[in-house]
């Protein structure tokens, strides 16, 4: 029946900053940047070598989820080095790289203060 997640929208404040976070210090690649409404645009995101993009956009009636846990995980395939190269670019962590009985994982936050869990490939 179903495929595969197509998109997870990442709440932000600020389209132009969580953009330059997400390509510069992630290193996604924009999928679709095109106009949406007068005060937003529809930003896709690729993660590379995946299906699912992240979409950086915030309907008017849920910007109070903006800065919050995201209740996704995004995975690795090697943690503690994801982790130190996300550092070395300046991305801040809420919690470092950690064991836990369902496979390792840190979290980050992105420019909007959004926490994003990362864990590693545990296949």
């Amino acid at each position: 029946m179903f495929k595969y997640v197509d998109f997870i929208s990442i709440p932000c404040a600020d389209q132009r900053r969580a953009l330059a976070f997400y390509t510069e210090k992630l290193g996604l690649t924009v999928f679709t940047d095109q106009p949406f409404s007068d005060t937003q645009r529809w930003i896709e995101l690729k993660i590379p070598g995946a299906q699912t993009k992240l979409v950086l956009f915030t309907p008017d009636d849920q910007k109070d989820l903006i800065g919050r846990s995201m209740n996704c995980s995004i995975v690795v395939d090697d943690l503690a080095g994801c982790y130190a190269k996300l550092r070395e670019a300046g991305v801040e962590f809420a919690a470092p790289p950690r064991p836990a009985p369902w496979g390792a994982f840190a979290i980050l936050v992105d420019s909007e203060g959004n926490k994003l869990l990362i864990k590693g490939d545990a296949r």
